[in-house]
């Protein structure tokens, strides 16, 4: 199944999330609407918010709140996003320049900071405190993995385990909230709740792991961003990890001062290294075993079109190139 045939399972959710993010991006202060807007309407792919839209229709939810809490997830998602290219110093996000490097730090901090703001606004009117509760708590943990990760930053003795917790904290954590509030919105039984929060957290590992991955394949053109970043940040990946721990001693020494330093000026001969000692297929491999677990909570679902494209959506979490 291709993104557009996903896509178009929620065409008209989807088009009622456009038009309600377009109107919660609205503020007296020019800039903060600007900014706002340059970075929701940057050309991603909305995963999150689709994921909501998706688990609420395949569990048979009815009402139009699903649009709320999808826009929702997006401006955690954007607040997330214009912060961490602030503490990254990125210069480059889904093929055009970041908020900080077109506007400047502070700016940006401020305007993340109206995100999570206007969206704990939406929170609060939808008036639901079982969801305000996933949604806090999952706030809370993102911005726990995010200083996690930056304590592990330029250090290259980080461990699998510890690397496994920083992604599960930064990234999977809100995927995991957006299926696991929108099986709540649905008024489903604890199990269905239980098992679309578990599908979220796996679909969630599923895109790191290939995104880590793809930091030493891909193309900045095809990526939207600059390949290495991650090594330039100093970021001790699994592609990494693996190859300290599994490739030759020279590789390892490479790999190690890269990361003390953040440097990817031998970005080439570390490419080389990761892929010589099969860390990119042990990477794959585990984004695979986190889709099969994804896959397995679907079981729960009555067969439906949605149903189809939660699978598709995890499916293409593995395969593909940005």
């Amino acid at each position: 199944m291709q993104i557009e045939e996903i896509y178009q399972t929620v065409e008209q959710d989807f088009s009622c999330v456009n038009q309600l993010i377009s109107s919660q991006l609205s503020s007296d202060v020019p800039l903060v609407e600007k900014i706002a807007q340059y970075i929701v309407e940057s050309g991603g792919k909305r995963m999150r918010p689709l994921l909501v839209l998706l688990t609420s229709r395949a569990l048979g939810y009815q009402g139009d709140d699903h649009s709320k809490l999808a826009t929702i997830i997006e401006f955690l998602h954007t607040a997330t996003l214009l912060h961490d290219d602030v503490v990254d110093t990125s210069n480059m996000r889904r093929g055009r320049s970041t908020a900080n490097a077109k506007w400047g730090n502070a700016p940006s901090v401020l305007v993340g900071d109206f995100l999570y703001s206007r969206a704990f606004q939406m929170m609060v009117d939808m008036k639901s405190m079982p969801i305000m509760e996933v949604l806090s708590n999952a706030t809370n943990v993102i911005a726990e993995g995010e200083v996690f990760q930056l304590m592990n930053c330029k250090n290259p003795d980080v461990s699998e385990a510890a690397y496994f917790e920083v992604i599960k904290n930064k990234t999977a954590m809100l995927f995991e909230a957006a299926s696991h509030s929108a099986a709540i919105l649905s008024n489903t039984t604890p199990e269905a709740q239980s098992a679309m929060k578990q599908f979220g957290l796996h679909l969630g590992l599923a895109f790191q792991l290939v995104d880590d991955m793809l930091d030493y394949i891909g193309d900045a053109e095809t990526m939207g961003k600059n390949v290495g970043d991650d090594l330039a940040e100093g970021k001790p990946t699994l592609p990494l990890i693996y190859a300290m721990k599994n490739g030759t001693e020279s590789d390892a020494i490479l790999i190690r001062k890269a990361i003390r330093s953040g440097d990817a000026s031998q970005l080439t001969e570390i490419c080389e290294a990761v892929k010589r000692c099969g860390a990119l297929e042990y990477t794959q491999k585990a984004a695979e075993n986190a889709y099969n677990e994804a896959h397995k909570c679907l079981a729960i679902l009555p067969d439906s079109p949605h149903k189809a494209a939660l699978l598709g959506l995890a499916k293409l979490a593995i395969n593909r190139d940005k």
